[in-house]
């Protein structure tokens, strides 16, 4: 099937604001999160900087019954679902349970809860361990406890491709909608800034260690050593075309109109990386020409080889500084799997606003030959927009999302 696929509402949890507007002005605005850790002591640590989220208090948005079993990742997603529902016009228990499932991806699971119980566990030992270890810390645990606290019981899964997953759990949704399903919840809230979370993250090796928030996330900069892990995402309703015309959806930001995913050969291998193909791939899968996209955004990983591979894919498809690039995650650091659906929710916010948000902070190099947008918004008039991830271990996801005419009945 071929059915539209429209983003009918959005859920955002960010470092730079918590709900749609607070995020949009901070972005367009270029003001940035990124900070020392607070939520744990990071001295003794060579990173100690991240996007951390401010001014959240569970016990104001769940009930307390939730507080125990979740970790804070999941207690965002379950607030970021709420207001996607919200912002979409939709009471999920006034739908059949059946035509709505949740997919969503994630990077590390629930850390901090994890963290939590092991310390009880070696400190006091085992009989005091929660019970809802079992399944606070696991991948899954985001689609879960949506869908049991939402009574969704549609088709409803994880992805777990690092910050590649994000767009991969959006085009699974999407195809869920083809083959039936009325709406699907999708995205992803990411949440591992703990002490355990961190030491995993550092071996990477791709954490910057410095301590000024200016310099520390510079992606396409020749001063690039490296990101900054931040907390939250997005969390998107998506609705087949026909369906959300029916309910007559209160607004659509756009279309998910083309993905695909691809994954690099093993390192040391003579074969190219597949990042350009999976853009040419998602390109192909829109119906769509590099000439109608008005806008990239950019994985952005600030890392030398990395931006060099990413900045040298977009050229060959769009040609030198052939289409502005933006990565406004320079704002709240990298989010892992919640990055991208952040992405594609300021990609239709930048449709909708006919503005391109800045990459704070970043100075192009001029050994890359892309049209960054640093310093300030830029006016623009973008129809389509391209979005692109890239996870630890060779994943690689594009996906295109363009404007769509209103459904109102």
């Amino acid at each position: 099937m071929t059915a539209r696929v429209l983003v009918t509402g959005l859920g955002i949890a960010a470092p730079t604001g918590l709900g749609i507007e607070e995020y949009w002005s901070a972005t367009l605005a270029g003001r940035s999160a990124i900070g020392r850790v607070t939520r744990f002591t990071p001295t003794s640590y060579p990173s100690r900087l991240a996007g951390e989220i401010g001014g959240f208090v569970a016990e104001d948005h769940l009930p307390s019954r939730l507080l125990p079993q979740t970790d804070r990742m999941t207690r965002l997603a379950l607030v970021g679902a709420d207001w996607a529902f919200a912002d979409a016009g939709v009471v999920p228990s006034e739908l059949p349970a059946y035509d709505v499932g949740v997919i969503t991806a994630s990077h590390s699971g629930g850390f901090e809860f994890g963290q939590n119980e092991l310390r009880a566990l070696w400190s006091k030992g085992g009989q005091h361990v929660s019970a809802y270890q079992s399944f606070a810390w696991f991948y899954a645990v985001n689609s879960g406890q949506i869908s049991i606290r939402k009574g969704l019981r549609g088709p409803s899964s994880v992805v777990v491709s690092d910050q590649a997953g994000g767009l991969d759990a959006l085009a699974q949704a999407r195809r869920q909608l083809r083959k039936g399903t009325s709406m699907v919840i999708a995205g992803a809230v990411d949440a591992s800034i703990c002490p355990w979370g961190w030491v995993a993250q550092m071996t990477s090796g791709r954490l910057s260690t410095s301590d000024d928030p200016a310099r520390a996330y510079l992606p396409f900069d020749d001063r690039a050593a490296g990101h900054v892990p931040g907390e939250g995402g997005a969390l998107l309703v998506l609705e087949e075309a026909g369906h959300a015309r029916r309910r007559g959806a209160p607004r659509v930001y756009g279309e998910i109109a083309g993905h695909a995913a691809t994954i690099d050969p093993r390192p040391g291998s003579d074969r190219a990386p597949t990042l350009q193909r999976a853009i040419e791939l998602a390109l192909a899968d829109a119906g769509t020409t590099p000439d109608d996209i008005g806008v990239v955004f950019a994985d952005a990983a600030a890392v030398p080889d990395l931006d060099r591979a990413e900045a040298e894919a977009i050229t060959k498809v769009f040609g030198p500084r052939g289409v502005p690039v933006t990565a406004p995650k320079t704002t709240t650091g990298r989010l892992y799997s919640g990055a991208a659906p952040l992405d594609v929710a300021a990609a239709l916010l930048s449709i909708r606003d006919q503005v391109i948000p800045p990459t704070v902070h970043s100075t192009l190099s001029p050994s890359y030959e892309i049209d960054l947008v640093t310093g300030a918004p830029r006016p623009a008039e973008p129809r389509s927009a391209l979005v692109i991830a890239r996870g630890q271990g060779g994943f690689n996801s594009a996906m295109v999302v363009r404007a769509a005419e209103p459904v109102h009945v």
